[in-house]
């Protein structure tokens, strides 16, 4: 039987925790820029959407569903900041598609992008030649970064949450010895201490965790 009480009282509950979990995870739901920020978004709609008007589903049963998904979601975003394995295997990475005006057609496989998709992305960012184009970049969110020649250099933290992101390195042209031996010369002995390190112009900018 259909109760007006009852479908409130579960979309009360369920705006509780969707504001919970967005406080908790941080914002970056609200603009997604990775793959578990468009899945939580998708899921917990889904659960409170497909629950509120089900009377079959106690209110006890619906808040141990949202309490799972919601441990879920934390769990995965700590082991993503932490564990570096887990963070590439969640967001991946920034991707190589032309570089000094070359097509990569590899590196578009890879980002599984159609040579279709990929003239659109350039046109959509007003470049017409390949030629023109130093570096373009396909970024985690799927959006195209492009860099003119002539053009300065892109600025990829190569430290981040105290982790080496060694494909910036080697987009570097640089190893881990020298980075290693850089961080030291910044009074930097452990590269967990950095929370993130960017490289630019042959020079550092880098903010340690005791900054905060």
């Amino acid at each position: 039987m259909f109760v007006y009480s009852d479908v409130f009282v579960k979309l009360l509950v369920g705006f509780i925790f969707m504001t919970l979990l967005i406080n908790f995870s941080g914002k970056g739901n609200l603009a997604p820029t990775s793959a578990i920020d468009q899945v939580q978004n998708y899921v917990l709609g889904g659960i409170v959407g497909g629950v509120i008007y089900n009377s079959a589903v106690t209110l006890i049963q619906f808040i141990m569903v949202l309490l799972i998904w919601s441990l879920l979601i934390l769990v995965t975003r700590y082991l993503k900041i932490h564990v570096r394995a887990v963070g590439k295997f969640i967001d991946g990475g920034p991707i190589t598609v032309i570089r000094n005006g070359q097509l990569l057609v590899h590196n578009c496989l890879k980002a599984n992008l159609s040579a279709k998709e990929i003239d659109f992305k350039l046109r959509t960012a007003g470049v017409y030649q390949i030629d023109d184009v130093k570096r373009a970049i396909v970024e985690q969110n799927g959006s195209l970064t492009v860099l003119r020649q002539g053009d300065g250099s892109i600025r990829y933290p190569v430290i981040v949450d105290g982790q080496i992101d060694y494909d910036v390195l080697e987009l570097m042209s640089h190893d881990e010895t020298w980075l290693l031996a850089q961080l030291k010369q910044h009074d930097v002995q452990n590269v967990r201490d950095v929370y993130m390190a960017k490289y630019e112009n042959h020079q550092f900018e880098i903010t340690r965790y005791d900054e905060a």
